[in-house]
């Protein structure tokens, strides 16, 4: 998952109001969202490589989602999956804030990650890249592979637009949400930040949805959390197979 939009306690009606999109290999074995099997309370996708998610919710209104934090070197060689981050809370029965303590204190071990997990607590953030976990205020919030509301350009328009979305259109329509995050604007170079990626790099994940070889935004997310604790969850998956211009998509729905 590389940008991830929060419209957190800011709407009337929704609690939380959530875009995301995942970018990731296209040869990496992953299944779309739905209800997994082995636990059954659980909506997310899968990733086939891992075994955990990037993204997902639970019957009993648990909410997380993870981004990696791009560095020079990569992942760390032997470091578990971040992806079991997300599955094992929401398969579990801690606390928002305790199982973000649990994790922070053997976060050392995974590759650099952005982890944002929520109930009827709360919503609250930590990344082994920061300084500890915190309790997201309301407001707009995004995140992509550097620290939460980082100002990298893809976040900042990303949270514009989610705004023009949220507030224009009552009552709130996934389409236009939806539809923002296919922005492939690239921004100049002078505005591109500095991973250690090198500077085709950096223009190549610069958009909030990226095309490249090999490479680019596989599924984009939307979820709307009700006051009331009801979801309505909907992604729409994203097949480039070899042809990065010709995409074929599958939109799924779903509602908690």
């Amino acid at each position: 998952m590389c940008l991830i939009l929060l419209a957190y306690d800011v709407h009337p009606e929704y609690r939380l109001i959530l875009a995301a999109n995942r970018d990731e290999f296209y040869d990496r074995p992953t299944l779309p969202m739905a209800f997994w099997e082995d636990h059954p309370d659980i909506l997310a996708g899968r990733d086939l490589k891992g075994g955990g998610t990037w993204l997902g919710m639970s019957r009993s209104g648990k909410f997380a989602a993870i981004t990696n934090y791009r560095e020079p070197g990569g992942p760390k060689p032997g470091a578990p999956s971040r992806g079991h981050l997300v599955s094992a809370f929401l398969s579990g029965n801690s606390p928002s804030q305790d199982y973000l303590k649990a994790v922070s204190a053997v976060g050392q071990t995974y590759s650099g990650f952005n982890l944002i997990v929520g109930d009827a607590s709360g919503l609250y953030y930590y990344s082994n890249r920061g300084p500890g976990v915190r309790q997201l205020e309301p407001g707009w919030h995004g995140l992509s592979n550097h620290l939460l509301n980082t100002p990298w350009p893809k976040v900042e328009k990303g949270i514009a637009l989610l705004k023009a979305a949220v507030l224009n259109s009552d009552p709130v329509n996934m389409d236009p949400i939806f539809q923002l995050l296919k922005n492939r604007e690239v921004p100049p170079d002078d505005r591109l930040p500095d991973t250690g990626v090198g500077m085709e790099w950096e223009r190549i994940l610069s958009p909030m949805f990226i095309q490249s070889p090999g490479y680019g935004t596989r599924s984009s997310s939307v979820m709307l959390i009700g006051g009331n604790g009801r979801a309505q969850v909907a992604e729409l998956t994203l097949s480039a197979e070899l042809d990065q211009e010709q995409h074929h998509a599958l939109q799924r729905s779903f509602q908690l």
